[in-house]
């Protein structure tokens, strides 16, 4: 089962992006062939900052090796290092509809957040469905907002095997992470564009800061019971405890009168946070220095990207009629 996944790097990575996918894509790479890259041909349509990008792409590199991502077992690298998968995004999009990529929910969601709309805006899914596609991946763990883009690569598979008359992509399934909404300091889905994260390598103040940034209702209880279910900070902390502590933390919003206030589940979150991410950040620091083994892993999967990359394109310009590609 070949098992593919992306992360933008346009920005500091958070709780939504580990419990969302992440840790999903740790655990996959024990029960597949793992295909893992840093979109930053992606991060292209709203980030244009040449040090920025190059900075962002290595952190990303470096939290998932941090994290426990196993190169032996995982393909990790670079969207740019495979330039086939424009190719083969060209080649999608000549046998696609306008109306496949009109009905994007994810543009008109960018586009109402003030986002600038540009041509790769537009046309991103395209480029998602070359980049699932040409790796002949079964799998793609994403979270509920990524669906429609399977299911637009699911179409944009069909309409090239159909067009040309065989059989060269494979029809990709998605699965969603366990977590597949996590919540912002707002309530909201946490992302970057609404700038509502809880960066999960940040230390001391700045996680201090982050953490007590989550909105919370003027409730005193003192003299009233305060609602789990209905408290933010509550479902983020819910994230970290076991069953039993948020049994007990519930219970003491429910019934405790001389219960402080949402402050202490604040400071349990920090203190979760910092018992769960700790070890990986000492790990996060060492990836980024010069001299790491970060480079020669990215460039060992860009090496195996690239020949699995290669061969579906040349089935694709056998089946399309084109000549075979110059080595």
């Amino acid at each position: 089962m070949r098992i593919l996944s992306g992360v933008q790097p346009s920005g500091e990575l958070h709780l939504g992006n580990y419990f969302g996918a992440i840790q999903q894509h740790l655990a996959l790479q024990e029960q597949g062939d793992a295909f893992y890259f840093i979109a930053d041909y992606h991060a292209l349509t709203t980030l244009h900052d040449a040090p920025r990008l190059r900075q962002l792409t290595r952190e990303v590199a470096a939290t998932y090796l941090a994290l426990g991502l196993d190169p032996a077992k995982a393909t990790f690298f670079r969207q740019s290092d495979v330039p086939e998968v424009h190719e083969l995004t060209w080649m999608l999009e000549c046998v696609t509809g306008m109306g496949v990529l009109q009905r994007a929910t994810s543009y008109k969601d960018k586009i109402a957040r003030g986002i600038k709309p540009n041509v790769g805006l537009f046309t991103y899914p395209a480029l998602m469905a070359a980049d699932i596609l040409i790796y002949g991946s079964n799998l793609v763990p994403v979270g509920q907002d990524q669906v429609q883009h399977i299911e637009i690569a699911q179409d944009l598979a069909a309409s090239f095997n159909h067009a040309f008359g065989v059989e060269v992509l494979v029809r990709p399934e998605f699965r969603l992470s366990a977590t597949p909404k996590v919540p912002g300091v707002d309530g909201q889905k946490m992302s970057k564009s609404y700038g509502n994260t809880i960066p999960f390598f940040a230390r001391g103040k700045a996680l201090k800061r982050a953490v007590n940034a989550i909105v919370t209702d003027s409730k005193d209880p003192k003299r009233e019971a305060l609602d789990p279910d209905g408290c933010n900070a509550f479902a983020i902390f819910a994230l970290f405890a076991d069953e039993a502590e948020q049994a007990e933390l519930a219970q003491r919003y429910r019934e405790d009168r001389t219960f402080p206030g949402y402050g202490v589940t604040k400071k349990r979150i920090i203190e979760l946070i910092d018992e769960r991410f700790g070890p990986a950040r000492e790990r996060f620091d060492a990836l980024l220095q010069p001299g790491s083994e970060l480079d020669d892993v990215l460039l060992a999967g860009a090496r195996r990207a690239r020949e699995v990359a290669r061969e579906t394109v040349d089935r694709c310009r056998e089946a399309a009629g084109l000549g075979p590609m110059l080595r």
